[in-house]
């Protein structure tokens, strides 16, 4: 399952993410993970949650190398249930596209078939998204 949250940056997208991972922490049984751009969630977020500083890693910008980046927490942690991932579209930089779309589709087929949830921030106006993007709204 996928859950995009899509607004405009200051519309309280990563304020809700934080709540919802703290909510995560205390209420599911697995391991939460969140994906960010840099350390801006390091004081905000409970200290059982799996931090991950993608720019602490050799990644490419690329919906490809995120692929990879996803495959490989997992293949090292089985007990991971719920992903979230700040700011897509700055880990990966470029528009909110069919490139965007493609790579949710295939979070969704992923989560689905190991049991993942994932909630996904991107900074941009959401009347602007593509309808393949809109449906995981």
């Amino acid at each position: 399952m996928v859950k995009v949250f899509m607004g405009l940056p200051g519309s309280g997208k990563t304020k809700h993410l934080i709540d919802l991972v703290n909510n995560a922490v205390e209420n599911e049984s697995g391991n939460v993970v969140c994906i960010e751009l840099g350390q801006k969630l390091r004081f905000d977020l409970n200290h059982n949650a799996k931090l991950v500083d993608i720019t602490e890693y050799d990644f490419q910008g690329s919906f490809e190398t995120l692929v990879a980046f996803v495959n490989g927490m997992y293949a090292g942690n089985y007990d991971i249930t719920h992903i979230f991932i700040d700011s897509l579209c700055k880990i990966v930089p470029g528009p909110c596209d069919n490139e965007t779309e493609k790579f949710l589709d295939w979070l969704n087929a992923f989560g689905e078939k190991h049991g993942i949830k994932f909630t996904i921030t991107i900074s941009d106006d959401a009347s602007l998204a593509p309808e393949g993007i809109k449906k995981y709204f």
